[in-house]
């Protein structure tokens, strides 16, 4: 269900009033969060809900291995991220990677007509799948880094893996930050009411008041049989499109924020004012936060960071965008898009233009006035 939802008020309003009885001791707590969590997942469609138990119990499992082995805990991670990477793929990409093979023999004459097909099941994109596989894989890692300790108990790893309000879009969760938080029965003070009151309340508008208003004009542009040649129309679709896709998404984020600070928990900041950064880089350091942090700690470092010189830097960071543009969607677009923002953060590390224009006068009051003018998040 989704946030915006009347099916989505009545189930908070049950919740949050059911929530101060039920969240004494760990396992009535994590119950009542997993209970709570599977029925607003399965609200989409329940038969996911098999999809989200199945990979999460391998990665509970998993964990548990790595400690119980460590001579063979590289093959459970494997074990791992093979099974949350495979579920991703197949339901994510199965259509986009079937289609491009069909085109493919078409155009170099081995068939005369498309003929894959998939079946309906392999079409249909589970809710939330992209975020709750990151989370998953985040905890996993973390097991295998020994930078915790694998939970013991299944109840508190799926009270983690599934609590609602992050669960379909974000923010992705790291394990480290939310399970010990969920191993505490914290008293709700003013000070949390008021601030989930306040991140709730600016996530609505956001969504409904700012982005529901963007999305006809954007529509009705892209869609237009017509299209206009002025350049100025077209400049103003785009930045229509910009701030309704900014309002949408940040709007959630808020909202699910607001809702987890109503609980006593604290998920991390996912947008930080982006359209103020000076640079392509700092923009991906306060756009979609806990997602572009999670291909630096999680891909980029990996693969060397920028540790093994400066043109392996740059071939790292190419991968890990190229990475991130089919986690935003199996389509090549998405594929150019994040070539295109590879090739001008190489231009940025390469010239070092952001940093030149910001020691200019001029570059100095735009920096400070489109800071002025954009403060959005908090």
């Amino acid at each position: 269900m989704s946030f915006h939802s009347l099916a989505f008020l009545i189930f908070a309003a049950v919740f949050f009033a059911l929530w101060p009885l039920l969240k004494k001791g760990n396992i009535r707590r994590w119950s009542f969060i997993i209970v709570a969590s599977f029925v607003f997942y399965g609200w989409w469609d329940w038969r996911f809900l098999f999809l989200l138990v199945g990979t999460g119990f391998i990665d509970f499992a998993a964990a548990l291995a790595m400690e119980k082995w460590p001579k063979n805990k590289r093959l459970f991670l494997i074990l791992s991220l093979g099974s949350n990477i495979s579920a991703l793929g197949f339901f994510k990409y199965s259509g986009f990677i079937a289609e491009n093979i069909d085109h493919l023999l078409l155009h170099i004459g081995l068939v005369t007509h498309l003929r894959l097909e998939l079946p309906d099941y392999a079409l249909m994109l589970p809710v939330g799948i992209s975020f709750y596989t990151f989370q998953a894989m985040s905890y996993t890692v973390s097991v295998y880094w020994r930078q915790m300790p694998a939970t013991r108990n299944i109840l508190h790893f799926f009270a983690f893996l599934s609590m609602f309000p992050q669960l379909v879009a974000g923010p992705i969760s790291r394990a480290t930050n939310l399970l010990p938080q969920l191993l505490v029965d914290r008293r709700i003070t003013e000070e949390d009411r008021w601030a989930g009151t306040t991140l709730v309340i600016r996530g609505f508008f956001k969504k409904l008041v700012i982005a529901d208003h963007l999305a006809p004009i954007v529509t009705a542009a892209f869609s237009s049989p017509v299209l206009p040649e002025s350049p100025f129309y077209w400049w103003g679709v785009a930045a229509a499109f910009a701030f309704q896709i900014y309002f949408d998404f940040s709007g959630y984020s808020d909202i699910a924020r607001g809702l987890a600070r109503w609980m006593g928990y604290d998920l991390m900041v996912n947008f930080n004012q982006p359209y103020t950064a000076t640079s392509l880089k700092e923009f991906w350091t306060r756009w979609h936060i806990s997602l572009s942090s999670w291909f630096r700690d999680y891909v980029y470092i990996p693969l060397g960071g920028s540790r093994l010189g400066q043109w392996r830097s740059h071939l790292n960071m190419w991968v890990t965008m190229l990475i991130s543009g089919l986690w935003h969607g199996a389509a090549w677009h998405f594929v150019m898009w994040s070539a295109c923002h590879a090739f001008f953060l190489s231009i940025e590390r390469i010239t070092q233009i952001p940093r030149r224009l910001g020691i200019s006068r001029i570059g100095q009051f735009v920096s400070y006035e489109t800071f002025e003018f954009f403060k959005f998040d908090q």
